[in-house]
This record gives structure tokens, sequence and C-alpha cells, in this order.
């Protein structure tokens, strides 16, 4: 008896620190997030679509093509993002069903803040336009990409 259960004692050993040895992947639904493993959230939707190869970092390449990606966004085609387009509302909980705390004090994203130049909450064709220029100018030490702590939300002023 003890035997098999320092043998179940060991597979679980092994189970657990092959595990932990996995990489997370951008299909895991562990993703990117903002300060690294126990960050403060999730990438928002439009720096996930940013971050094409799902690396946590905004590559030049991206930078470059932040146009285009942000044109997909564009649901009514009319060149521009509106709020709505910029922040989808999320479906509630079904009838009945308890509500969550709200959201609570969040961070400046400073890739959304960079984009809305005139801080209007939405973004124009002009904005769309120039959001490489945008995002370049957020690359403090200038290695060509949006690192994470380069794209890390700027604490609430209280």
């Amino acid at each position: 008896m003890k035997l098999a259960s320092r043998l179940l004692l060991l597979a679980a050993l092994v189970i657990a620190e092959t595990l932990c040895a996995q990489p997370a992947t951008p299909g895991d639904g562990a993703g990117p997030r903002r300060g690294g493993p126990g960050g403060p959230g999730r990438f928002h939707p439009v720096l996930r679509m940013l971050d094409a190869d799902h690396d946590g970092e905004i590559g030049a390449a991206e930078i470059a093509g932040a146009p285009t990606v942000l044109l997909t966004l564009d649901r009514d085609s009319d060149g521009a993002l509106s709020v709505e387009e910029l922040h989808p509302r999320r479906p509630g909980p079904p009838d009945g069903a308890p509500r969550g705390r709200g959201p609570g004090p969040r961070g400046v994203d400073p890739v959304l803040r960079a984009l809305d130049t005139d801080h209007d909450g939405a973004l124009s064709a002009a904005e769309i336009a120039g959001a490489a220029t945008s995002l370049a100018g957020l690359d403090a030490n200038h290695d060509g990409k949006l690192t994470r702590d380069e794209l890390r939300p700027v604490p609430p002023v209280e």
C-alpha cells in the first residue's frame, strides 16, 4: 500500500511539473497579460488585434500595419471608429444570474490614449491613418517595437 501511495504521489508531481513547464500559447486562453503573470488584466481588444502574433508585444511590422488592422473594427464602414466600435459591450449575465462587482478603477491604456489624439473616445479617419506614427511615439527605448512595459497602463489619477 505504501508503494502505491508513493507511486501516485510521484505521478502527480511529474504531471504538475509537466504542466508548469509548458509555455502558454495564444489559443489556450492564457494570452498576453499586462505586467506578466499575475498582471492586472488582459489586453484591450484593440491591442489583441494589433498584436497579430500574440507575443505580448507590438512589433515593427504590427505598428506599420496598425491602420489596416484598425479599419477591420469599422463595422459601419465609415472610415472611423466610434466609441461603440472601440469598446463593444460585453453581454451581461443571463436574467436572474448574480452580477459581479463593477470593473473598478482602471488604468489609462497608453495605446488608446496615443491613438486618440483629440481624446474624444473615438478614432477619426485621420487618427487611424496616423496610427503607426502615434504608436511609434510610445516606443520609449526606440527599439522599433512596443514591449510589455511600454504597453502597461498608466494608473488612474485619484
